[in-house]
């Protein structure tokens, strides 16, 4: 009976350190297939109820109603092993979030939240003090006892690739594989997701789509995937700032000739893309904001007439340029949706025209006696960030009644 006990108590310490490691913050969990993942923080409920209340309306300029966090949030770092596609599977490893629920229960719903267009290396989920977008995620969500992950993106949170702004199969390969990841981290953290919900706003609602797209195209059950102002066919989105301005277009749009033609260079192999698009005077600077050294954000225009070349004002130069063709490459709606879909849009977007955040629908119905699956609604005169709050709570609504 001693020789037991005392087998007994070794077995027990051998384990000790395992379990330990899982809950010491920082400290860092390896696991096979190339996932590791460290405790990077905890939220509690007090701290959750201040980011709806307090910081997400400073953030979004809106004050929107939101269910309050119920439960604290244990939140890790998750880092993973993946593959570029369009550079022949080049291997890579990247990082994301997850946020579990400090709940009972061992089986529970997934939110996969994709981030937006984001101007530090860091202002992404795995980073989520440096992320309002992702707090917000946080606290409506896993504060109410869903497990939230989200993907960095290639070449942003600890990734050390060159950023993959809009870059498709990038994007759903990262998504995909920080899905694949943060489901072997709950197996060992001895937790279940039960149901699998997409959701994602500006970049990350074309990110979501995708990823839909990929996880459709693998046979994994989506429940539902929900949007807030998503650019799903960036050819539309750039077309418009180019070719037919609205008066109320962001300033900032033109971050997304920048971004979108260094991460196309990079990522598709053609050299010199980007300076074939932005005028000389401005594209050592435009490099930089691409690769996060620094640099003065007033010396890039906002007049697109400016930063762009003049050529590119022509829609058919446009579309026949090296840019253009990759651009118009870049949609995440054309296929057929099995999933049920939600795209909400805002009246008074500067981003999103209402026609764009309509498309995935229109697209859908077109097809013969048409698609019902995917279904736009307005969340009514919001700004791109009134968009997104505004539709949070909304998504939770339709993922709760699921």
């Amino acid at each position: 009976m001693k020789l037991a006990l005392r087998l007994s108590l070794l077995i027990l310490l051998q384990l000790l350190p395992a379990y330990q490691a899982g809950a010491q913050e920082g400290q860092v969990v390896k696991l096979s297939r190339g996932v590791a993942y460290q405790r990077i923080g905890r939220l509690d409920a007090d701290q959750l109820n201040k980011i709806l209340k307090v910081d997400t309306p400073a953030f979004a300029g809106i004050t929107v109603t939101y269910s309050p966090a119920r439960n604290a949030v244990s939140l890790y770092r998750v880092t993973y092993a993946s593959v570029v596609p369009e550079r022949g599977n080049k291997p890579t490893v990247t990082s994301g979030l997850l946020a579990v629920p400090d709940v009972d229960g061992k089986s529970l719903p997934m939110v996969t939240y994709q981030h937006g267009t984001v101007y530090g290396k860091q202002e992404v989920p795995s980073f989520p003090e440096q992320s309002p977008e992702t707090q917000l995620m946080i606290a409506q969500f896993a504060g109410q006892g869903y497990v939230v992950i989200g993907a960095d993106y290639f070449g942003l949170g600890t990734s050390t690739e060159p950023e993959g702004y809009m870059v498709k199969a990038s994007h759903q390969q990262a998504t995909y594989d920080m899905l694949i990841a943060s489901r072997a981290v709950l197996d060992h953290l001895e937790l279940t997701a039960t149901k699998l919900f997409l959701a994602g706003w500006s970049q990350g609602g074309f990110v979501t789509m995708a990823m839909l797209e990929k996880l459709e195209q693998s046979g994994i059950k989506v429940d539902a995937a929900a949007t807030a102002s998503a650019p799903v066919d960036v050819f539309v989105a750039l077309n418009g700032f180019l070719s037919f301005p609205r008066k109320n277009d962001a300033s900032w749009v033109n971050s997304l000739f920048i971004l979108s033609a260094f991460s196309f260079e990079n990522y598709y192999g053609v050299p010199g893309l980007a300076r074939s698009l932005i005028a000389d005077a401005y594209y050592d600077v435009s490099r930089k904001a691409y690769q996060r050294e620094p640099f003065n954000a007033a010396d890039v225009p906002t007049d697109l007439h400016k930063l762009i070349r003049a050529d590119y004002f022509d829609p058919q130069f446009f579309a026949a340029s090296a840019y253009g063709r990759l651009v118009a490459q870049t949609q995440a709606y054309r296929w057929i949706v099995k999933s049920p879909v939600r795209n909400y849009f805002g009246e008074s977007d500067e981003a999103i025209s209402v026609g764009l955040g309509q498309l995935a629908m229109t697209y859908q119905r077109a097809i013969g006696n048409g698609n019902p699956a995917v279904e736009a609604i307005s969340t009514g005169s919001t700004t791109h960030r009134g968009t997104f709050a505004t539709a949070v709570p909304k998504w939770k609504a339709w993922f709760d009644g699921l």
